[in-house]
Order: structure tokens, then C-alpha cells, then sequence
């Protein structure tokens, strides 16, 4: 993967994580909400992973 979209792929990541907690916090979603669902979702990918 050349270095342009390999940065390219990191600032959009980085600008996608900013989007969703600036939505949650203009939602008055609690950050502790938003962070039980970013673990719950990286271990079902785990689980999902481990289970193959």
C-alpha cells in the first residue's frame, strides 16, 4: 500500500472517530454509552474472529 493512502486511510479513521463522538455529544448520548458500545462491537469482531 503506497504511504499517501496509507496516511490518507488514517486521517479519514481519525476524522470518522471525531464525527461520531461530536454527533454523540450534540445527541446528549453519555460518552459512557458510546464507549460500552465501541468494546461490546471490538469483541463480537474478536469473538467472531476467534470462532473461525
Amino acid at each position: 500500500m503506497p504511504l499517501t493512502h496509507f496516511l490518507s486511510l488514517i486521517a479519514l479513521v481519525t476524522l470518522a472517530a471525531g464525527v461520531t463522538i461530536a454527533l454523540a455529544v450534540w445527541a446528549n448520548v453519555p460518552l459512557v454509552a458510546v464507549s460500552f458500545a465501541a468494546v461490546a462491537g471490538s469483541l463480537i469482531l474478536a469473538w467472531n474472529r476467534v470462532g473461525r
